[in-house]
């Protein structure tokens, strides 16, 4: 037996007994430290996490779709956030966390945030928009699709005024908005080539998720937009049921369509962004000085988010490639190509920007925020 082979039976056993035994976040901790084949290490992180969830005043249960470890091509940093909760809340809170899927992805979790079930959860702000309206401002092409327009409105104070208020009323509370990168145009292997112009996306079969807006843009770019389930999307793919998809890079490498696509265009119509967010009520009845330390957690996490994007990006780029994706970047004519076939600019829009902003003059105030280069800077596709 090698040694490999018994670094790996340790961890697998500690893990089973780990989670076995219902400690989930201690696994996840050890996991991701590279302690699970220590068994004095695993020991001593299981002692650990008990003495802080002992000496906490509150638990807060956060919940993710993603394993520990996406964070590699897909910044989510999860563990970073239960970290630093901790750490600036001088242990007073204690984060509880139920990554993978554990308690259900996107609206599902969205929903128990809401209702109080859990405390925290991880969604795209697509997902979350069914509950906070507001925030599916971000889905209007070429508002905010590049990474540095879109980290100049989230942070805003217009979108702190103008969105954070009518999200308030819902029930929750944003800690975070996290960058991964723009949707793209992915095609899948055997279908059309390279699609570089709204023309290229003539009768193409896109797959869409629910989102009435995203289907509205792919219409107007000429393509034949196709509901379907996430969790059906890598066999429509497969089957050619769709012809082409549109997640961010990371995305599609975290979710295993590496070997099924053939091209990958960088069109930075919307972005793929998630959210970090908080059931209002819990987070009101916390002492003030708790408040401060996740909101101040929630800023460091920000920051470190905003610092990964681009390793991330090309951890999952090179994996891509390895399996013969093509990607291609756009030029400044032919990105003005896309934003005139479909770009929020045109009259087709106005309906969301008043329903969602409650006015064009609100929307206006937005726009200048997108504008405008705010106090962080982040690499863009």
């Amino acid at each position: 037996m090698t040694s490999k082979d018994t670094v790996e039976s340790a961890e697998r056993r500690n893990f089973l007994k780990l989670t076995g035994a219902g400690a989930f976040t201690v696994a996840m901790v050890a996991g991701a430290s590279g302690m699970l084949w220590s068994e004095e290490a695993v020991a001593q992180t299981a002692k650990e996490e008990k003495e802080r969830q002992a000496a906490a005043d509150h638990v807060m249960t956060l919940a993710t779709a993603y394993v520990i470890g996406a964070s590699r091509s897909y910044p989510i940093l999860q563990l970073d956030l239960k970290e630093n909760i901790q750490n600036a809340t001088n242990g007073k809170v204690y984060v509880k966390l139920a990554p993978g899927g554990q308690l259900g992805a996107g609206g599902a979790l969205v929903q128990k945030v809401q209702g109080g079930t859990i405390q925290a959860a991880q969604h795209s702000i697509s997902n979350f928009a069914p509950f906070a309206p507001a925030t599916d401002l971000i889905n209007l092409p070429y508002f905010c699709g590049a990474n540095q327009r879109f980290v100049n409105l989230v942070t805003s104070d217009a979108w702190k005024n103008e969105v954070h208020p009518k999200v308030e009323a819902k029930g929750f509370k944003p800690l975070f908005y996290v960058v991964i990168d723009p949707r793209v145009v992915a095609v899948r292997k055997g279908g059309e080539g390279a699609v570089l112009s709204p023309g290229d996306l003539s009768g193409v079969k896109f797959r869409v998720p629910g989102s009435k807006m995203l289907q509205q843009y792919y219409r107007m770019v000429g393509a034949n937009p196709t509901p379907v389930a996430w969790g059906e999307t890598p066999s429509a793919i497969k089957q050619g049921v769709a012809d082409a998809l549109d997640p961010a890079v990371g995305a599609l490498y975290v979710f295993g369509f590496k070997d099924i696509l053939s091209h990958v265009t960088f069109t930075q119509a919307v972005p793929d962004s998630q959210v970090y967010s908080c059931n209002l009520e819990w987070f009101n009845s916390l002492p003030a000085d708790v408040q401060e330390g996740i909101e101040f957690a929630s800023e460091m996490t920000s920051h470190q988010n905003l610092a990964k994007v681009p390793s991330a990006r090309a951890y999952a780029m090179a994996e891509l490639a390895k399996s013969g994706v093509e990607f291609h970047s756009l030029s400044d004519d032919q990105l003005a190509e896309w934003q005139a076939a479909g770009g929020y600019q045109l009259p087709d829009w106005d309906s969301f920007k008043t329903e969602l902003a409650g006015s064009m003059d609100n929307f206006a105030k937005l726009e200048e925020a997108a504008d405008t280069r705010g106090r962080f800077y982040v690499h863009d596709a």
